[in-house]
């Protein structure tokens, strides 16, 4: 094995020219020696080196984590003691907010208004662990007898913990904080296209007091090191954010040594607006319901059904509002659309755009990529509206993951249900109306696991996120999700004054 150098972690500017892996509690370079470069996607130009993990580097993570958790003392703290660290995670990052809103920025493409946000939010994720993971125990339960029942929880292991390019840090707060609040140890695999957030991430958990090899980073390839981690024999569990076939595949892979493996998949999320919703209102949050963080989100709500009654109002409305979203500057708090990730992602858009024009449907808006003055070297594509479709398109059926939404009519309540459930995914969906008896009676009939009524928002700490059918399972940002990164031990004695002699022997 080559000799890889090894630097003292100390504390480092947030954005800097390059970035390493972290494994055992130590900045590390590649045993290769390998290196990529991360690029801005709204202006085309480099932002930073990162050193690319082998499989050497993933061994040596996995080994780092598997010691931390055998032998070190994190999964024997006391609850109180990790949701300190936790509240002190928080605490350093809430320091350096501004810091790591412009990085997610810059390595993203994405608008500072949506980073603020996804960052806020990341710093809630542990606040919200620490609090959680106090109240998270288990039960005595009922016994026959002079028989006692008690059960506890115990962290389930060695995590990796694979995340998305469409929130680099948010996501990673996502993974690696409810497994933190149970005593797991971590090895992270970040998008290749976007590490940066989840690296520093890294670094200011040990800041705050992890203790070395209880979170690891590996930026690299997702197909070299995400499988390793998958099928490696000392990893315990499998958290993936991605897309659906991979989640298929890393299913299967992890069944070969039985891990637990939580997955939260694609989407192809529809919105509901009857006939009595308050169409400023629908408008305003379909608008943030598919063109939010670009449209390149799990949950986008790319689908929308709008009653036949209203249906001209809604779209002239959708429509001049769609045309007004403006693109550009990504530091600038007037920006609402950000760039598409990257230039494979601007062509899979467009594809699917010229696929819906190929079998007859009409653009209403947007319909190609967008010429951005003064970022022309970055990816951009114009927020888009297509009416005129049908469930047999492509576009209607499949995950664009991009600002694209199509737009139908409906007639009634049924007909509805029966549209917005005709999808293999069954992640989010909206629901626009003043009829509390009917929002109810169709959230009760969709299947997903996420359900809005008269709001665009899905997530926040403590609400389940995660969804139906192929959109995955086990659920993510709350309570439920310890389980997740737990085992429930089943501890059961006796305590009667005559020995207990079945056989009576």
């Amino acid at each position: 094995m080559a000799t890889v150098k090894v630097e003292k972690m100390e504390v480092l500017p947030v954005k800097r020219e390059h970035y390493s892996l972290i494994i055992g509690g130590k900045r590390v370079e590649s045993v290769s020696g390998e290196t990529y470069t991360t690029y801005n996607p709204a202006t085309g130009e480099a932002v930073a080196t990162v050193a690319q993990a082998s499989i050497e580097d993933a061994e040596r993570a996995v080994q780092a984590a598997r010691q931390a958790f055998d032998n070190g003392k994190w999964k024997r703290s006391p609850a109180g003691k990790r949701a300190r660290v936790l509240n002190k995670i928080a605490s350093i990052m809430r320091g350096r907010f501004n810091e790591l809103v412009e990085l997610e920025v810059l390595d993203s493409g994405k608008t500072i208004s949506a980073a603020q946000g996804q960052v806020m939010q990341a710093i809630e994720d542990f606040e919200f662990y620490a609090g959680a993971i106090v109240g998270h125990r288990g039960n005595v339960n009922s016994m026959p007898g002079q028989f006692f029942n008690y059960t506890q929880k115990e962290p389930v292991g060695v995590c990796a913990q694979i995340i998305p390019w469409n929130y680099p840090l948010m996501m990673a707060a996502w993974k690696i904080a409810p497994a933190l609040a149970a005593g797991c140890s971590v090895v992270l695999k970040p998008a290749s296209l976007t590490p940066l957030t989840a690296i520093v991430l890294t670094e200011i958990c040990h800041e705050a007091g992890v203790p070395e090899g209880v979170v690891n980073v590996l930026p690299g390839s997702g197909s070299k090191i995400g499988n390793y981690l998958v099928e490696h024999p000392k990893v315990d569990k499998v958290a993936f954010t991605g897309s659906t076939p991979i989640g298929k595949d890393i299913m299967a892979k992890a069944s070969q040594t039985l891990k637990r493996v939580t997955l939260e998949l694609g989407g192809k999320s529809p919105s509901l607006i009857f006939e009595d919703a308050d169409i400023e209102a629908a408008v305003n949050g379909s608008l943030f319901g598919i063109f939010y963080n670009t449209g390149q989100s799990c949950e986008a709500r790319s689908r929308i059904y709008i009653h036949e009654s209203i249906y001209e109002r809604f779209i002239e409305k959708f429509v001049e509002k769609t045309k007004q979203l403006k693109l550009g500057n990504t530091l600038d708090a007037g920006t609402h659309v950000g760039a598409i990730i990257s230039k494979d992602q601007l062509e899979t858009i467009d594809s699917y755009v010229q696929s819906a024009i190929e079998d007859g449907a009409t653009i209403l808006a947007g319909g190609k990529p967008a010429d951005v003055e003064g970022y022309e070297k970055g990816y951009w594509y114009e927020p888009t509206i297509i009416a005129d479709v049908n469930h047999s398109m492509k576009a209607v059926k499949e995950e664009i993951f991009g600002p694209v939404a199509v737009v139908m009519k409906f007639k009634d309540e049924k007909e509805v249900i029966g549209l917005a459930n005709d999808s293999e995914y069954g992640l989010a969906s909206a629901i626009w109306t003043k009829d509390h008896a009917r929002a109810t009676r169709v959230a009760n009939e969709i299947k997903s696991g996420i359900v809005m009524i008269n709001t665009p928002f899905s997530a926040f700490p403590g609400t389940p996120f995660g969804g139906y059918k192929q959109s995955g399972f086990g659920r993510e940002l709350s309570i439920e999700t310890l389980d997740l990164y737990s085992e429930t031990k089943s501890v059961l004695s006796y305590f009667g004054a005559k020995p207990l002699n079945p056989f009576g022997l």
